[in-house]
């Protein structure tokens, strides 16, 4: 594993109680622009970026980076994967946690996940769908050309409005995304991914696109149902990644200043 100081990055001022996650799993940076947003706005803000390729590596390297650059329980702030990741470690080492906040999650069982991709593929022409499975199938996602032909299409299949913001510098590593995903879709199918939510007794708050492919349902109902603390927050015309929408990056940036207030 690489030293836990390669990676971990650090917004505004300390001290540096709130970190964010990324998704993916293996697209690291993609939350720089909102670890960046929250700086300015006055919050020191830790960026995590995982680099083991399993579920049980990356709850540990989690573990060492808040260890490492966080004086206390934190708020963790996990967009996709991330998301899931921020639950597995509050139920695995509740006393690094202080709050969640769940961005543009999966859902949380199986049975709401099978239109993910048709709603992806339904926002996209024939043409363009078929070269955004071939690059996710090939070696593509590999060179800074696919990759960021891959990232264009994705957010023509999952945002609602862009604003045109300039994209964050994403590396995107195969073996990890790989060596997570099958994973955790394994422990979603079999209902571990709820059995270890249902441990969670910090707040968690969710804050969840209309738009985004990953169906809000999907998120809220099973969580409403386990965790004894939870918040939801549906976003309007609003696709998986809140602040890169021109209609609803304000009003996200607005909610995830109202949850940290109380956390």
């Amino acid at each position: 594993m690489k030293p836990v100081i390669e990676t971990i990055r650090r917004h505004g001022r300390p001290p540096f109680p709130v970190a964010v996650l990324h998704g993916g799993p293996g697209a690291a940076g993609e939350m720089a622009p909102v670890a960046q947003e929250l700086a300015t706005r006055g919050y020191g803000v830790l960026e995590l970026l995982q680099t083991e390729a399993s579920i049980a590596g990356q709850i540990s390297e989690l573990r060492q980076q808040l260890e490492t650059a966080c004086g206390g329980p934190a708020v963790l702030i996990g967009f996709s994967w991330g998301a899931w990741l921020a639950c597995l470690l509050a139920a695995r080492h509740p006393a690094r946690v202080s709050k969640l906040v769940l961005i543009g999650s999966g859902p949380f069982s199986d049975e709401f996940s099978a239109g993910i991709q048709a709603a992806r593929q339904s926002r996209l022409p024939p043409a363009e769908w078929q070269e955004l499975s071939a690059l996710f199938r090939g070696s593509g996602l590999d060179t800074p050309e696919g990759l960021e032909r891959a990232l264009e299409l994705l957010e023509k299949a999952e945002a609602y409005a862009p604003a045109g913001l300039r994209p964050a510098p994403i590396a995107f590593d195969r073996s990890i995304f790989e060596g997570v995903w099958p994973e955790a879709a394994r422990m979603r199918r079999s209902g571990g991914l709820l059995r270890a939510v249902a441990k969670i007794r910090c707040p968690v708050a969710a804050l969840h696109g209309d738009h985004d492919p990953h169906p809000a349902t999907g998120v809220e109902l099973p969580l409403r149902g386990l965790l004894p603390d939870f918040t939801f927050r549906l976003l309007q015309r609003c696709g998986h990644k809140p602040w890169i929408e021109k209609h609803a990056r304000a009003g996200f940036f607005q909610a995830l200043e109202d949850t940290l207030a109380l956390a």
